[in-house]
This record gives structure tokens, C-alpha cells and sequence, in this order.
């Protein structure tokens, strides 16, 4: 067992500069190789993350002006209809205003035309009594010889 005991003591007492090696290198490797690596990591991670909340920034404020642009949209719209619905009605009551100087002006164009008939008429009349008159004594004369009285 002793034999044993100074073999493994020997080889503990080799192992002692391969793991100071070890050692070492495992503090080179960290200082030179781990470090700036993982700072390289942090800094790709701070830029992606900063990347995704601009992206998400960007987003927030197209859609805050995509619903600006709906409701300035749906406004001019509502205006423009607005703008129809009264034109619209100016022009109904233009019509309705140019019917009733029509239907005025054939009303008055009527009375007119019965009051020239009527006039007509009654010297139609009146010249039918004095034609009748003349021809009423016209057939006594020939009739009798003599006028009617």
C-alpha cells in the first residue's frame, strides 16, 4: 500500500504543473477569449433587443397613423356627402321653385287666354246681333217689301 501511496504521491507531485497549466489557462482563456466574447453577446443582444423596440416603436406609430388617416378619411367623407346632401337639396328646391313659376305662369297664360276668348266672345255677339239684325231686315224686305220695325 505504500508503494501505492508513493506512486499516486508522484503523480500528484507531476500533475501539479499540468494543472497550474490548467490553471492558467483557463484565467488566459477567460480574460482573452470569454469575456470579449460574451461583451460581443451583451452588445449583439442590447442591439437586437434595441432593434426589436424600435421596431415595435415604428409599428405603434404607423397604426397611430393609420387610425389618424381612417378618421381624417371617414371626416372628408362625411363632408363630402355633407356637401352632396346640401347640393342636393339646393337643387330640389331650384326645381321645386321653377315648377311653381311654370305652373304660375301657364295659370296666368290660361286667364289670359280665357279672358281673350271671352272678350272674342262677347264681340262675336255683339257682332252676330248687329249681323242678325241687318239680315233679319234684309229677309222682311225681301219678304214683304218693307223693313221690320
Amino acid at each position: 500500500m505504500e508503494q501505492t501511496l508513493e506512486a499516486l504521491g508522484g503523480i500528484l507531485l507531476k500533475a501539479i504543473p499540468t494543472a497550474a497549466i490548467l490553471l492558467l489557462l483557463y484565467f488566459y482563456f477567460k480574460a482573452m477569449l470569454f469575456r470579449p466574447l460574451d461583451k460581443v453577446l451583451k452588445q449583439r443582444q442590447e442591439l437586437t433587443e434595441g432593434a426589436r423596440q424600435a421596431a415595435e416603436k415604428s409599428l405603434a406609430a404607423a397604426e397611430q397613423k393609420t387610425q389618424e388617416y381612417e378618421a381624417r378619411f371617414r371626416e372628408a367623407r362625411s363632408a363630402v356627402y355633407k356637401d352632396q346632401e346640401e347640393t342636393r337639396r339646393q337643387w330640389l328646391e331650384e326645381q321645386a321653385a321653377q315648377a311653381a313659376k311654370a305652373r304660375s305662369d301657364a295659370e296666368s297664360a290660361v286667364k289670359a287666354a280665357r279672358d281673350a276668348i271671352a272678350s272674342e266672345m262677347a264681340a262675336a255677339r255683339q257682332s252676330l246681333l248687329t249681323s242678325s239684325e241687318e239680315l233679319a231686315d234684309q229677309i222682311a224686305l225681301a219678304i214683304t217689301g218693307r223693313r221690320a220695325a
